[in-house]
Formats: C-alpha cells, sequence, structure tokens
C-alpha cells in the first residue's frame, strides 16, 4: 500500500485525531523502533516511557495517555483493537492466484467453488466441499465429505479429516491436524479395545486455529469450536469438546475430552484441563494451571506456583514435605482443654 493518511485512519475507524489530517504512514513498528512514515501504539503502560522518543508519524492511544504523546495522536478507546485494524488495513494479506496447480490432487466429485486456489501437492477427496475464494496451502489434504466455508485460508500441511466442517473466514495454521481420532479406549482383561470415534469435529465462522494444533474428532457426537474462537499454536483439544464463542487459548494447552468451556474466557498458556467438567463463560485461567473441576463462577482462577531462585524453592518443597507434622502439631496447641477428652479410668 502507498499509504494512507491519518485523517482517513481518523475517519475510517472512529478515532479522534489530534496532529496533521495530510500526514502520511505507510506501516506499522513497535515506539521504541518507529521512524517516519510509521504508526505505532500503547497499550501497555510499561511501554509509556518511549513515548516521548518515538520516531511514529502518529501513536494509537487512549486519551488518558495522549497528554505524554510528542507526536501525532489517534485516540481510542481500545487502542490495541484500532492498531489491529489498521494494521490489518496497511499490510493485508497477499491474495493467493485462483486456480488448481497442477501437481495437487482434486478429485471426481469434489466442488470447488469460484476463485479457490489450490497449492502444491494438496489433496482434495471425493465429495469434499470448498467454498469461494478458499486458500488451501501446498500439501494440505482435505478429507473426504470436509466442507471448507467462503474465504478461509488453509495453510500448508494441514490436514482435515473426513467429515470435518470448517466455516467462513477461518485462519488455519502449518501443521494443524482436525478430526484425527480420540483418545478412547476401554480397558479389557487382555489389554485395550479401542472405541470407535464415530463424530465429526465443526468449526465455526471467523476462527484461526494455530499450527501444529490438534483437534480430535468427537467419539459419537461431534467436537465443536463455536464463531470467534481462537486457538494458539501446539494446543491439544480431545474427543467431544465444546469452545464457546469469542474464547481464547494459549499455547500448550491440553483439553481433555467432553469437557465444556464457556464463551468469552480466556485460558493462558499451558494450562491443563481435565475431562468430563464445565468452565462458565467470562473465565480467565492463569498460565500452568491445572483445572480438575467445574469451575462455575465467572472470574479469575489460578493454580501455578511463580517462579522462584533455586534455593528458596528447595526451602519450600522441604517444609512442604513437614506440613502435616506442622498441622498436628498446631491443632494439638489450639484444642481446648476439655476433660471430656480424656479416657476414662
Amino acid at each position: 500500500m502507498a499509504g494512507v493518511t491519518l485523517g482517513q485512519i481518523a475517519a475510517r475507524y472512529g478515532l479522534v485525531l489530534r496532529g496533521d489530517p495530510d500526514a502520511r504512514v505507510t506501516g506499522v513498528a513497535t515506539l521504541k523502533d518507529a521512524g517516519p512514515g510509521t504508526l505505532s501504539f500503547l497499550a501497555n503502560a510499561r511501554y509509556r516511557r518511549y513515548l516521548a522518543t518515538t520516531g511514529a508519524t502518529a501513536v494509537v492511544l487512549d486519551a488518558a495517555s495522549s497528554a505524554d504523546c510528542k507526536t501525532a495522536a489517534l485516540i481510542a478507546e481500545n487502542p490495541y483493537a484500532a492498531y489491529a485494524r489498521i494494521a490489518a488495513w496497511l499490510h493485508p494479506e497477499p491474495a493467493a492466484p485462483a486456480g488448481v496447480h497442477p501437481s495437487a490432487i482434486v478429485a471426481p466429485g469434489a466442488a470447488i467453488g469460484a476463485d479457490v486456489s489450490i497449492g502444491p501437492h494438496a489433496v482434495i477427496e471425493a465429495g469434499a466441499a470448498i467454498g469461494a475464494r478458499v486458500t488451501i496451502g501446498a500439501g494440505t489434504v482435505v478429507g473426504a465429505a470436509a466442507a471448507i466455508g467462503e474465504d478461509t485460508r488453509l495453510a500448508a500441511r494441514v490436514v482435515l479429516y473426513r467429515n470435518v466442517r470448517i466455516g467462513r473466514r477461518c485462519v488455519i495454521h502449518a501443521g494443524a491436524v482436525l478430526g484425527a481420532d480420540g483418545f478412547g479406549i476401554a480397558q479389557d482383561k487382555d489389554g485395550w479395545v479401542k472405541v470407535p470415534q464415530l463424530g465429526g469435529v465443526v468449526v465455526g465462522d471467523d476462527v484461526e486455529i494455530g499450527a501444529n494444533t490438534t483437534i480430535d474428532r468427537g467419539a459419537i457426537g461431534d467436537t465443536v469450536i463455536e464463531d470467534d474462537v481462537k486457538l494458539d499454536n501446539q494446543i491439544q483439544i480431545g474427543h467431544n469438546v465444546r469452545i464457546g464463542a469469542h474464547t481464547a487459548i494459549a499455547g500448550c494447552v491440553g483439553i481433555s475430552g467432553s469437557t465444556t468451556i464457556g464463551k468469552r474466557c480466556m485460558i493462558g498458556g499451558a494450562v491443563g484441563i481435565v475431562g468430563h467438567l464445565e468452565i462458565c463463560d467470562d473465565v480467565a485461567v492463569l498460565g500452568l494451571s491445572m483445572v480438575s473441576r467445574s469451575l462455575t463462577k465467572p472470574g479469575l482462577y489460578s493454580s501455578g506456583i511463580p517462579v522462584s531462585e533455586a534455593g528458596e524453592w528447595r526451602r519450600v518443597v522441604a517444609r512442604l514435605r513437614h506440613l502435616d507434622e506442622l498441622f498436628d502439631r498446631v491443632r494439638a496447641l489450639e484444642r481446648p482443654d476439655d476433660p471430656s477428652e480424656t479416657e476414662p479410668s
């Protein structure tokens, strides 16, 4: 893009501009590294110190911070969200050329919409339905009877197993696998018996799925990812999990089967969630926590132990080993001197 004026940005996104409306920006940068012609933002107070020295042409920030800004300011109620929209406008995703690469394999009977791009060595199996303007990256496999909604983008080496359904305007990053068998096994006297995984995976509209994230198919019903869910890289989602709309989950989270997560939840990195429980709407779980029971009240939850120096940590662990003994001693000291507790002679 050749650049846009600050006046155009303010009008397009409903921002208050303090500065020259004819000044132009062509890209984005951090406050610390920005130069002329770039736009930056302030959404974290830790970086406020760079406002006085930034070389950015303009900064997106809130009204409370604008007094400290020495350059043009675009004042927003939610600076980070405003910045995200502006950055996407300045740096649009390159459009993939429509057509099927000669090395791709498209089975007879697959339905391919208008202006679809299918990359090298991709495989589209029989009965798959690909909506208009979908991008299929190199080496991606779309299984039999899978369906992909309009304007969705699949990066390289994505695998959609049979009967996986993806909504519109989704983004699925490289290496993601949707629809593999869930971990369903029944123990018998002679070993393990595999439980058939007969459901599918249903993904709503505007969902983003990170690299190497895996979403297992349901055992009987479907595993469901509702609209506008954002999944980071390397997340494992077990069979028959349901994740509510607008929930965001950070990397390396593991969600065991048949768990339901509500709407607008935020799950921090490396959280473990056991199976067959429910998390209500508007719950936030801090990173490295273990969720072993249902959470029925909205709010912030944590069970991780913050890092400390190794010597201090060893002392804490040593004391934890004597916790039961200490508890018994304290209880004995606090117990009232009750003659009725004495043994009869």
